[in-house]
């Protein structure tokens, strides 16, 4: 009975909307979204069962919104659901991959029934405000979610600088890099960010102190990301990437670091170079590889959104990840990923997911990789629907005496989401890898 009465929004969200909105004109969140002239007249969008026309309506404008009960036909788009989905998004603490709306209209899980009616350019530019908003009527309805609690640092152990790297595809780039922990008597290991981002996602791994006791860490923002220049072998916007390039392009940083055989560590894209790196271990000079949210092929049709005329890519693209994480991630690293996928060049995250969803294609060969050459230890959080665990596992069960385990309460970016959580599992594949005495202590 409860669950069919999902099926009319309005009588299981109605008695809320007094409470969102009182607060969602007090909420920082929608406020900073919102204050800016550019939303010159109302804008309305719809949260509605499959089935139903009865829906809840939100408004927004400059600085301001409200809710309120009425019918699909008043929205510029509605965002539908099946009743059950409804009941499991609007949970405390909920379960993957309800933490979002974005994790029902995921890429590789997207759910029966999930769709967005009407105007699709209005939903994909008022990304950022549709979720706020939603965020806050959660919260509203069943109690906010058990934040983890997070020690703030008293000092960071990060050094960083410049080097020159040269590889066919992207020419001579100036690189930015990042290193901490122990350059005598650690083992060396390599963080790789994930697509359209940069390295800062690995802050909370390199401070960590039993990491900089075990490990020297190096991570590395690729050309054109983060605080890297941009490669001088394609025009502003241009970016590509494959997995030749990446390959080349990590090789060159461990050669022109002095690294000693690395341990590879990366999310993502990046966790699928490492499977890649695995492929060609003896190439690009690893000891092993730790791939986080990678499989051998992410099949899906694209979406156009992220490099699009049309779009702010600043608002959407960090929208479209916002999703992936644990909800119960602390607030601060949730934050930090929207800021830096914010912060990237245009055309950068696009062109990232050319190797993501088109270019890397490990299918018949994850097989040949040699475990005791290079130890192959995937790690994956519960959260993600792009790079969803149970792809990892299959990828993984294909690679003779490769490792694999799931990370409860992690997500698509495990060592930013909760560094806390993540360092012991990273820790334990750590050691897994030096044990096979392929790691260079």
């Amino acid at each position: 009975m409860y669950e069919h009465a999902w099926h009319n929004l309005t009588l299981r969200l109605g008695n809320d909307l007094g409470g969102f909105n009182d607060q969602i004109n007090r909420n920082p969140q929608f406020l900073a979204f919102t204050n800016t002239e550019h939303i010159s007249r109302p804008i309305t969008f719809s949260i509605k069962s499959v089935g139903s026309d009865d829906v809840i309506l939100f408004t927004f404008n400059q600085s301001f919104g409200q809710a309120r009960v009425g019918k699909s036909t008043e929205a510029l788009f509605s965002l539908a659901a099946l009743p059950s989905q409804w009941q499991n998004v609007f949970t405390r603490n909920p379960q993957p991959p309800y933490q979002s709306f974005w994790g029902l209209y995921g890429q590789n899980i997207r759910q029966e029934g999930v769709e967005v009616l009407g105007d699709q350019v209005a939903f994909a530019n008022y990304a950022h405000i549709w979720r706020a908003m939603l965020d806050v009527l959660h919260d509203v309805h069943c109690g906010p979610n058990d934040i983890s609690e997070q020690l703030q640092p008293e000092e960071d152990f990060l050094t960083g600088r410049y080097v020159f790297v040269t590889t066919k595809a992207w020419g001579r780039c100036k690189i930015f890099y990042e290193k901490s922990g122990d350059a005598t008597c650690g083992l060396d290991i390599v963080f790789l960010h994930t697509a359209g981002s940069d390295s800062r996602q690995y802050h909370g791994v390199m401070n960590d102190a039993t990491m900089r006791e075990r490990c020297r860490m190096v991570a590395f923002d690729l050309p054109s990301h983060g605080r890297s220049f941009p490669s001088p072998a394609y025009p502003v916007g241009g970016h590509f990437n494959s997995e030749d390039a990446y390959m080349e392009c990590i090789a060159a940083v461990i050669k022109a670091l002095k690294l000693r055989q690395p341990i590879l560590c990366g999310a993502s894209m990046a966790g699928q170079a490492c499977i890649a790196a695995a492929i060609r271990y003896e190439e690009v000079g690893v000891c092993g590889t730790i791939p986080l949210q990678g499989c051998e092929r992410v099949e899906m049709k694209r979406e156009w959104h992220d490099k699009s005329p049309l779009i702010n890519s600043a608002t959407f693209n960090p929208e479209w990840v916002y999703g992936m994480m644990c909800p119960t991630a602390p607030l601060e690293n949730r934050q930090l990923l929207w800021h830096t996928y914010s912060g990237q060049a245009y055309g950068v995250y696009h062109g990232d997911l050319d190797f993501y969803f088109n270019g890397w294609d490990g299918r018949g060969r994850v097989e040949t990789i040699d475990t005791n050459k290079c130890p192959v230890y995937f790690l994956v959080g519960e959260y993600d629907w792009s790079n969803t665990p149970e792809m990892s596992e299959k990828t993984a069960r294909k690679i003779p005496g490769a490792q694999f385990k799931r990370m409860p309460k992690l997500g698509h970016f495990p060592a930013t989401e909760n560094p806390t959580i993540f360092v012991p599992y990273l820790l334990e594949a750590v050691e897994y890898i030096a044990s096979r005495g392929k790691a260079v202590v």
